[in-house]
């Protein structure tokens, strides 16, 4: 088995899940006593929000390299950015390694195509909701359709991500309201909806739906461990 890099403490309760699934996953896969082969670099996500909250994603691509690069010097044959949002910056971590950064859009991509799905909701932060280094990769690469709710909701979203999410708090009000948001989506013709934020399926689970839900940790792991168990 290959080594995988992970990029962790954004937050550290989806990185749990990150280290969870991909032990799991590596269990499921080859048995026995296996576990994962993991080295992780985890940051401080205060520092990189205290960055963002200034629009300076110079310095947040600057730190994630360095971090990816202690993965790459410890042995890691690939990197996974354990968050959507930071993928804003995966080009300058890409551009740093040697070793491959594998997108969490390719990862989406993979887990669509399983569903037989074309059209795709998206939540996220406004970051990931409203900029195109998540949905740009799906649409031109991978010919996937995304739609977004409209502006009031997004707010409505990144500040439970920033403001609860964040700092540990999972609200069964914040939960009604997600389920709602997800109605409006399959009601404008998502055939199925992209939890773009790592700590969002902390808080929804399929049985609150009655739409697929591409759980991109979930999706992130499975093509971790594709590309690392040969």
């Amino acid at each position: 088995m290959k080594k995988i890099g992970l990029l962790g403490g954004m937050t550290w309760g989806s990185t749990i899940e990150y280290y969870r699934l991909l032990n799991e996953g590596t269990r499921k896969r080859l048995g026995g006593r296996h576990s994962c082969k993991i080295l992780m670099d985890s940051v401080d996500f205060s520092e990189l929000h205290e960055l963002i909250s200034k629009d300076d994603w110079t310095s947040v691509g600057t730190k994630l390299a360095q971090a990816a690069l202690n993965t790459e010097a410890g042995g890691a044959d690939m990197l996974l950015i354990g968050a959507n949002t930071m993928h804003r910056v995966a080009d300058t971590v890409q551009g740093a390694l040697e070793i491959p950064v594998l997108h969490i859009s390719d990862a989406i991509a993979n887990k669509a195509k399983e569903l037989k799905v074309s059209k795709l909701g998206l939540l996220g932060t406004a970051f990931t909701m409203e900029q195109d280094f998540i949905s740009k990769p799906l649409s031109e690469k991978h010919d996937l359709e995304i739609i977004t709710p409209a502006s009031d909701v997004r707010a409505i979203i990144h500040d439970s991500i920033f403001n609860e999410f964040a700092v540990g708090k999972f609200l069964d009000s914040t939960r009604e309201k997600y389920i709602n948001i997800i109605k409006e989506l399959e009601a404008n013709g998502a055939e199925a909806i992209i939890l773009g934020c790592t700590e969002i399926g902390l808080l929804i689970k399929a049985s609150d739906c009655n739409i697929p839900l591409i759980d991109t940790v979930q999706a992130h792991v499975d093509a971790a461990l594709d590309a690392a168990i040969v």
